[in-house]
């Protein structure tokens, strides 16, 4: 989504209405007011590519003010943004939005909730310091500020991170995962790969299993938007039940659904849970 083009837009609206907005006005000036736009932009081959849509514009020297920002991003990167207001630095071009901020990019159907956005245009970056929620078909994400690229196939989630992965619907041999972290977190949509790191800990809901670690890095299967590959490093912990295991790696492959832990790996378990059997249970099982 290229959110450059939504500043060009405001500006051929500019134009289209006949008002004065450069260096003859005065910050004292009184502001100039268009009551509702609907612009859209094609290219050399008269594809449609964007239109933006908004229900006023407030023009002064320095700002362009815009409420019910509503635009569309057409051909590869297929993407919608929303807010009740926008503010347009026309000096450096950067935005602000707040309140009601929603980036929703169409060919995933990923989508981005959060209070508050700014938007720098020469690094080509969206971020905020306010709660961000990310729902994609994988699951959902949420945490404290957020840096990325506005398609938001690249993105980072800065702290109190929580991650609740499920597996498809009508699937319901996947197990539901909540991965949190003091962050940053880290993902690449297009790679189906991500990063929690510092004091990381998943839980899989139906067994109660429960991973501790410094860093997980997790793919995932394209097909069946489940947990194909997971390393941890760090002060690794597996706890199921009374049983506990520790290593330095720890290795989940999602077909076997076995793991493997490397580096001295030590096995504390509680004889009197197997009820005289003595033996321990595969943690992947």
């Amino acid at each position: 989504m290229d959110i450059k083009l939504l500043i060009f837009s405001l500006m051929l609206v500019l134009c289209c209405a006949g008002v004065q907005a450069d260096e003859e006005d005065s910050p004292s000036s009184p502001t100039q007011q268009l009551q509702g736009f609907n612009l859209d932009g094609y290219n050399n081959q008269g594809q449609k590519t964007w239109d933006v849509n908004g229900d006023k514009a407030d023009i002064t020297q320095s700002n362009i003010q815009i409420t019910k920002v509503d635009a569309n991003f057409y051909g590869k990167q297929q993407a919608n943004l929303k807010a009740d207001h926008g503010t347009i630095n026309k000096t450096n071009g950067n935005i602000h939005l707040q309140d009601n901020v929603v980036i929703t990019s169409k060919d995933r159907g990923t989508q981005m909730t959060t209070d508050v956005l700014d938007y720098n245009r020469n690094k080509d970056l969206v971020t905020t310091q306010a709660p961000v929620k990310i729902v994609d078909p994988q699951g959902v994400v949420t945490g404290q500020g957020l840096v990325a690229h506005p398609n938001l196939k690249n993105a980072q989630i800065n702290k109190h991170v929580k991650a609740t992965m499920e597996p498809p619907k009508g699937k319901g041999d996947g197990q539901v995962i909540t991965i949190t972290s003091d962050g940053p977190m880290q993902m690449n949509q297009a790679a189906m790969y991500a990063v929690f790191t510092d004091n990381v800990v998943a839980v899989e809901a139906s067994t109660g299993r429960q991973l501790y670690c410094d860093k997980m890095e997790i793919w995932m299967d394209q097909a069946t938007k489940k947990i194909k590959k997971a390393i941890c490093t760090g002060h690794v912990k597996v706890v199921q039940g009374p049983n506990v295991s520790y290593a330095n790696k720890m290795i989940y492959e999602g077909d076997t659904q076995m793991l493997t832990m490397i580096g001295r790996p030590k096995i504390v378990f509680d004889t009197g849970s197997t009820k005289g059997n003595g033996m321990f249970q595969p943690m992947g099982k």
